[in-house]
């Protein structure tokens, strides 16, 4: 007859010798990787260089999945409430951990419903005026929006978007006033800036620079914590004298909470590995985008910073999205 006690001992080591086969064995089967938006565009893009060059690296399949719809809620909500086992991951970015849990009512935390396995890189936006705007530098555009308040208008991608929040940003910190004029997406919005409809707008680097290389805008300033080498006589806004203006259209990855600290691990060091690949920069610089490699410590960190950060920006200006 077995001992009880015995038993009662060696599970815990059968426990441990079975997490250790599955720590030592993953991945074992296709990993799924929703990105939060329908196929095609940059978002899309981006996941998909980064998961073919991390397939090869776990040697393993990723499955990408587009999940559009709710503003990332429902790719969200799918990935917080798949099995913690590393099998289900996905490209969280600032939308959808950053400013929508700041600005809207949301069936999901952003930060204790997640495992934060790392950053993939992020893209600065830059303060774009139409053509006709009689200025050429921040300055002159401070001064000419400080001498005609009321009579601008910026344009955004929608309510309580990066593009939204960023300009309402330089607006309390340059102490000037323009009328936001929301659109459905920022292709309409650029129609209408290069139309004249709108005077300025923050939109992300990639989507900005076709229309900047037309000349039918005029690039002022971008964010960040150095020029970017695409607009390197663009001054950024921090250098121009506002502290802290470090605001970036960042993506990254993240799983179902609860997912095991050696599989986050693992998953984070082949990450990393594919960022610092000099192919892979240069397929991210298609988007703008500047490969940052962070431990998931500092990418947990990163993401509560921002929702905390734009949750107060969008209290204190009144921001909020009515669903």
């Amino acid at each position: 007859m077995t001992n009880r006690r015995s038993v009662l001992i060696a599970a815990p080591a059968l426990l441990l010798a079975r997490r250790s086969w599955a720590a030592d064995t993953f991945p074992s089967k296709p990993i799924r990787y929703i990105v939060p938006v329908a196929a095609g565009g940059g978002s899309d893009f981006i996941g998909r260089a980064v998961c073919e060059r991390w397939g090869h690296a776990l040697n393993q399949t990723f499955v990408v999945d587009n999940i559009g719809g709710g503003g990332g809620v429902i790719a969200t909500q799918a990935t917080a409430k798949a099995p913690p086992d590393g099998y289900t991951l996905m490209q969280g970015y600032v939308a959808t951990h950053g400013t929508s849990p700041a600005t809207r009512k949301l069936p999901y935390d952003a930060v204790k419903d997640f495992s934060p396995i790392g950053m993939i890189g992020g893209t600065p936006n830059v303060l774009v005026v139409n053509s006709a705007v009689p200025v050429n530098d921040l300055k002159g555009f401070i001064e000419y929006a400080r001498k005609n308040p009321g009579k601008l208008s910026y344009g955004s991608s929608g309510v309580g978007s990066l593009t939204q929040l960023v300009m309402e940003l330089f607006k309390q910190q340059a102490g000037v006033f323009m009328l936001h004029v929301p659109y459905r997406g920022i292709s309409p919005a650029f129609t209408d800036l290069m139309g004249g409809q709108t005077h300025a707008m923050f939109p992300g680097l990639a989507a900005a620079l076709p229309h900047i290389r037309s000349g039918r805008v005029k690039p002022l300033a971008v964010t960040g914590t150095a020029r970017n080498p695409t607009l390197k006589d663009v001054p950024t806004l921090i250098e121009s004298g506002f502290k802290g203006f470090d605001a970036m259209q960042w993506y990254g990855v993240v799983g179902p909470a609860g997912i095991p600290a050696p599989l986050v691990k693992q998953l984070n060091a082949t990450l990393n590995a594919v960022l610092k690949a000099s192919d892979m920069r240069e397929k991210l610089a298609a988007e703008a985008v500047d490969p940052t490699a962070m431990s998931p410590e500092q990418f947990g960190r990163h993401i509560q910073a921002e929702v905390a950060r734009w949750t107060t920006l969008a209290r204190e200006r009144k921001i909020q999205v009515d669903d």
